[in-house]
């Protein structure tokens, strides 16, 4: 069974920086891509920014570049990287994974922005 678990939300001030965690119950390197999602309540989820095998990454242009995502694959953990962060950035956190083996997301963290 394949667990994501997401960790590193919380409350921030406008302007400020989170890091949030993904790690895996299994190696991350079976993985096709992986990537980070948002979601607000009443709104649909939305792609925040996605990293395949190869390493290209991919993410929606409202970011800015102010979000950046990376992998240890020795901890199996995917990264997100929010710089700069604002208010619209309020939202519960998503992981998924996907592959051979399925699609697969985590639980979620929130991250509020607010001073």
């Amino acid at each position: 069974q394949v667990h994501l678990v997401e960790s590193g939300g919380g409350l921030v001030q406008p302007g400020g920086s989170l890091r949030l965690s993904c790690a895996s119950s299994i190696s991350i390197s079976t993985f096709t891509g992986m990537g980070w999602f948002r979601q607000n309540p009443g709104s649909e989820r939305e792609l925040v920014i996605a990293i395949i095998a190869t390493g290209s990454t991919t993410s929606a242009d409202t970011f800015d570049g102010r979000f950046t995502i990376s992998r240890d694959n020795a901890k199996n953990t995917l990264y997100l990287q929010m710089n700069n962060l604002r208010p619209e950035d309020t939202a519960v956190y998503y992981c998924k994974a996907w592959g051979s083996a399925g699609v697969r997301w985590g639980q979620g963290t929130q991250v509020t922005v607010s001073s």
